[in-house]
């Protein structure tokens, strides 16, 4: 059977909520429907970094792991010379997105499928030139889609059996805990809602470590026999050092095959990691690409924000991260819908201020502004400033709804009314009066 491997798992969809996710930490796709569901707001300020397909498999490669071999192209003019060095006749063309369901997808220019099997090589250039500088758009990447600056060529490989196994971390287990499944090449979400007596899990002791006995015990539960069992519990272990080694918060193999030759193979792969360990993962987190992810996180990061985009028009100024999910929720009660998550925290500067400002005023779905500030640690006063500063910068042309309270609240709330934009910023006396307010405008 010939694999393109299309529909990875993984990523989780940006629109839905997943039904399958064993580990604890969430990415950014993940916090974003934490957000837009009104999830646990302690998960506010995790952020997990993705990498791509070949990326991962490089990492493999480093470790002694069997993977399907290949090479990434930034140009079509690029691919004979991947097919050249590949073994196969036929070949895997793949675009390189950070979302699953390539296979499936479609690009902005109509060309379906961002995984296709190449029969020969000038197949190859021809898909090639059909993905690259092009947008595929996916169930897991939203209308917008992703732009494919990147293919990658892989070796055609004949399967004869396909599985799923991940490590991921979950606090249940307290540290590190293997998944897998014998229906593997398929979404995994959907195997565990219609067959979840086929996922199996297994806890591993952080302090000891996956043993090559327990590898083996858990490749024989899925299926894996003789040879093909040793061969995939080797590349388990393996896989759990890098892991370990690298602080990963996932690596998922879906899917993870034999072959007729005896090989065991990790066709597709999906890395996450801790971006807490990214002062010792330098090598890791240069490989993060930006292209890919909102120009408005990659700002709000560089700018020390936390900062996540959603689809509302209601955009929120807040800090504490309680306190913006807070004032997310109180925005939906009284049926608004907010445009981003954004937490200055309770140390921002009026710069800082002013470039979270800049950033929601770059959202083209923004219609209204709610600033909320709670001054404990943070100064009112500061707040103003940078509202100040940034209106002066970008122009004030939305409603915008401010309510301060706490330290330096007389003095925030007078610089605001003594501005030259005291007439476009409203004041709210509380909470509830600033989301019925900003709603109330934003519907006009």
């Amino acid at each position: 059977m010939i694999s393109q491997a299309g529909q990875p798992a993984g990523q989780p969809n940006l629109k839905k909520p997943t039904a399958l996710r064993f580990r604890s930490g969430l990415s950014c796709v993940q916090m974003k429907n934490c957000l837009k569901f009104g999830r646990a707001a302690a998960f506010a300020q995790r952020r997990f970094l993705n990498v791509h397909e070949y990326v991962g498999k490089e990492l493999m490669g480093k470790y002694g792991i069997d993977y399907q071999r290949g090479f990434v192209c930034k140009t079509a003019d690029e691919v004979p010379a991947a097919t050249a060095k590949l073994p196969t006749q036929n070949y895997i063309v793949k675009s390189q997105v950070l979302a699953g369901g390539r296979g499936k997808g479609t690009f902005n220019t109509g060309f379906k499928g961002g995984v296709k099997f190449a029969k020969t090589k000038e197949d190859a250039v021809e898909y090639s030139k059909k993905m690259l500088g092009n947008v595929l758009i996916t169930h897991q990447t939203g209308k917008e889609g992703q732009k494919v600056s990147k293919v990658f060529i892989a070796e055609c490989l004949d399967i004869q059996k396909e599985y799923y196994f991940a490590i991921l971390l979950q606090g249940k287990y307290g540290g590190p805990v293997l998944v897998g499944s014998p229906r593997g090449g398929v979404d995994i979400e959907t195997v565990a809602k219609e067959n979840p007596e086929d996922i199996y899990t297994q806890a591993v002791d952080i302090k000891k470590g996956l043993t090559k006995d327990m590898a083996l015990a858990f490749a024989q539960k899925l299926g894996f026999k003789d040879v093909y069992a040793e061969k995939a519990a080797d590349s388990m272990t393996k896989l759990y050092k890098v892991m370990i080694d690298k602080d990963a918060t996932m690596i998922e193999i879906n899917p993870f095959v034999e072959t007729p030759d005896k090989r065991v193979v990790c066709i597709d792969a999906k890395f996450n990691f801790d971006d807490s360990a990214s002062f010792r993962q330098k090598e890791v987190f240069a490989q993060r690409d930006v292209e890919q992810e909102d120009p408005k996180e990659v700002a709000a990061e560089a700018a020390g924000l936390n900062y996540i985009a959603l689809d509302g028009n209601i955009a929120c100024l807040v800090n504490g991260a309680g306190l913006a999910m807070a004032t997310m929720d109180i925005i939906q009660l009284y049926g608004g819908r907010p445009a981003n998550f954004l937490d200055v925290g309770g140390g921002a500067t009026a710069e800082q201020v002013t470039a979270a400002f800049k950033i929601i005023m770059s959202d083209k779905n923004v219609k209204g502004i709610l600033i909320n500030i709670f001054g404990g640690i943070m100064r009112c006063d500061i707040i103003a400033e940078g509202v100040i500063k940034a209106a002066k910068q970008t122009g004030i042309n939305m409603p915008v709804v401010v309510r301060l309270a706490g330290t330096n609240q007389e003095k925030g709330a007078e610089i605001l009314r003594k501005s030259e934009f005291h007439d476009k910023l409203i004041s709210a006396s509380d909470l509830d009066d600033a989301a019925q307010k900003i709603v109330g405008l934003c519907k006009k």
